[in-house]
């Protein structure tokens, strides 16, 4: 395939043109940081063009020249817009290639390059076809934003192909536009709020309306007195996170997978379910937690101080200890530094919240399931919710007397009462120690129906009660110590070393 066409030199030497900006960020993930400097090239040789017709076509030639600046091994995922980074250079802009969650920006406007991976287009319509016969379901046709280009031509040949099967229903989603603008609500690729087209039995399109779903990109309508589980998805694309986070928030739907590379549909996604359960089960190790980090996984996406705030007060309402960490990618050996923590929250974009925690010290959830935790008498129907902002809404915790009814943990297989820390820390006086505050802590485990208090403690209990708490330091000395001399040498034999040698 072109180079240019591949990385949409032309549509996103418009976009820096339209908009007047002269300083852009060229945001590249790792596997296509290769390819930035022949982009850079041809993205310059392209505006100098721009700027040429628009200086010959225009009397007062006013041009503004663009510096192009190359973003890599961002602060956090990839897929979402580095603000962090872009700001550095103070960039007017940011596009975005490869990859990406679509989650909206904050304060930089954002032009994303999707990238045009290669699929059999026959193959792909047969298999479409097929299973759209078989199953006799309505199919919804969600992608992978790399395969967007072609979504066109499969339909119309998946329209083409209608005249031999009577009664098909495929409905295909549509994508949302590649510039972002903070301050503009997204729109649909063909520039207006239009609802998503399907294909009947009478080979026509047809207008949805209601029911308005988005997720990750892609946008589409359902027709009236139908809800999701009644289609079928058919997913174009690989087995990455778009894909889990399809799975997961549509859990209730049966789902087939296209593979472009391998040119064959998956079926069975016995393991992408398998997620759920171990989900269910970091729920409720969550709620028997003391310490809880929020994890802070992203500085761009808009409203993620908002949620921040709001797991604060959750956590505190719950009678637990809450600290807010900030550390980039997070991985096992950075959050082994915080061995207090029981459990984190990950505050991130839905496509990166979701981190295996085996390796872990401490398991790693996300918003939506600290909602399910914390919140006492919130129960799982089985939805599950990926993207934080659609949490903002929600009330952020129970009342507290409620919290003062003992619960039952499946873990520990003992009645549990949740610690309240804040009126613990009324009932402290200065001068009381960390030590009794902890003896006040009663369990009782006689047997399985026994009540078990636990004290929500807080950092500064965990570290009184290690061995090691640092190097000492003696206050009660203010006098310098004096300092010795050390050997000087090498290993091999130190000069003092040696005179003793000679003296023998």
């Amino acid at each position: 395939m072109d180079f240019e066409s591949n990385y949409e030199i032309a549509r996103a030497a418009d976009f820096i043109r339209s908009g007047g900006f002269t300083k852009v960020a060229l945001q590249f993930p790792d596997e296509l940081l290769k390819d930035s400097v022949r982009v850079v090239s041809a993205l310059r040789d392209k505006l100098r063009c721009v700027e040429e017709s628009q200086s010959d076509s225009e009397q007062n030639g006013d041009v503004k020249d663009v510096s192009l600046f190359v973003m890599a091994d961002t602060a956090y995922g990839s897929c979402c817009v580095d603000e962090v980074g872009a700001s550095h250079v103070n960039a007017d802009c940011v596009v975005h290639y490869g990859h990406t969650c679509f989650s909206p920006t904050t304060t930089l406007p954002a032009f994303f390059v999707f990238g045009k991976a290669s699929i059999s287009l026959s193959d792909c319509v047969k298999n479409l076809s097929d299973h759209a016969v078989k199953n006799g379901k309505p199919v919804l046709v969600l992608f992978g934003l790399e395969y967007a280009y072609l979504i066109r031509h499969i339909r119309d040949e998946v329209v083409e192909g209608c005249t031999s099967s009577s009664g098909l229903n495929i409905q295909f989603a549509e994508t949302m536009s590649s510039d972002m603008n903070p301050s503009e609500t997204h729109k649909i690729s063909n520039g207006c709020m239009e609802p998503a087209s399907g294909i009947a039995g009478d080979k026509g399109f047809e207008t949805v309306a209601n029911n308005r779903y988005s997720i990750g990109g892609l946008v589409w309508e359902l027709r009236e007195g139908h809800k999701m589980e009644d289609y079928l998805l058919f997913w174009i694309g690989p087995d990455n996170s778009a894909f889990a986070n399809v799975v997961l928030t549509f859990n209730g739907c049966e789902i087939v997978r296209y593979d472009p590379t391998a040119n064959c549909t998956m079926t069975d996604l016995s393991q992408q379910r398998r997620i759920l359960k171990r989900r269910y089960y970091l729920v409720e190790k969550a709620k028997d937690a003391n310490i809880v980090g929020i994890l802070v996984g992203t500085l761009g996406v808009a409203g993620y101080l908002h949620m921040i705030n709001q797991m604060k007060e959750l956590i505190t309402a719950a009678g637990k200890k809450a600290y807010t960490l900030v550390m980039g990618r997070p991985n096992p050996a950075k959050l082994a530094n915080f061995p207090e923590c029981d459990i984190f929250v990950y505050v991130s974009c839905a496509q990166t919240a979701l981190l295996d925690s085996k390796e872990y010290l401490a398991p790693v959830i996300t918003p939506f399931e600290a909602m399910l935790a914390f919140n006492r008498g919130s129960e799982w129907t089985g939805a599950y919710v990926m993207e934080f902002r659609d949490l903002i809404s929600t009330s952020p915790a129970e009342s507290r007397n409620q919290s003062e009814e003992a619960r039952f943990s499946f873990l520990k297989g003992a009645y549990v009462e949740d610690f309240d820390i804040q009126e613990n820390d009324e009932d402290k006086e200065g001068t009381l120690s960390l030590a009794n505050a902890t003896e006040k802590a009663l369990q009782l485990r006689d047997n399985l129906n026994s009540l078990a208090k636990q004290p929500a403690r807080s950092g500064a209990e965990f570290l009184a009660a290690r061995s090691y708490q640092g190097l000492d330091i003696l206050n009660g000395s203010t006098l310098p110590e004096p300092y010795l001399i050390g050997r000087s040498g090498r290993a091999a034999g130190y000069n003092d070393e040696k005179c003793k040698q000679e003296k023998l």
